[in-house]
């Protein structure tokens, strides 16, 4: 089942932003490199402060089919493929909610 994984956020400034939601939510950043910011207890989506995208949900999966399972019963419900310019090692595919809102259906699985 598809489940939410990060909610990309759309910010100016990425370092304000970040040290804010840390705070406000006790996330911390998933390791030393990361720009993903995870509960610091207990389960949830991840957070990523993001300048040079708009805010969006990435939806998870666990493997490839389960992916294009989920994209098929996404479009069903009303979902509709996006134009994108995917790089070549894409793991996700974007679609759009019923009321345009871009979001990304992400592969996680090993596959």
């Amino acid at each position: 089942m598809v489940r939410i994984g990060t909610v990309v956020w759309h910010v100016q400034d990425t370092a304000r932003a970040t040290a804010f939601w840390t705070r406000a939510l006790g996330y911390v950043r998933r390791d030393a490199e990361s720009d993903v910011l995870v509960p610091g207890a207990g389960t949830g989506p991840g957070l990523v402060m993001e300048a040079a995208d708009q805010t969006h949900l990435d939806l998870y999966t666990d493997s490839r089919a389960e992916q294009l399972a989920e994209v098929e019963r996404l479009i069903s419900l009303g979902a509709t493929r996006v134009e994108w310019t995917y790089p070549d090692d894409a793991d996700f595919i974007v679609l759009a909610d019923t009321e345009g809102n871009v979001f990304c259906v992400v592969n996680k699985g090993a596959d």
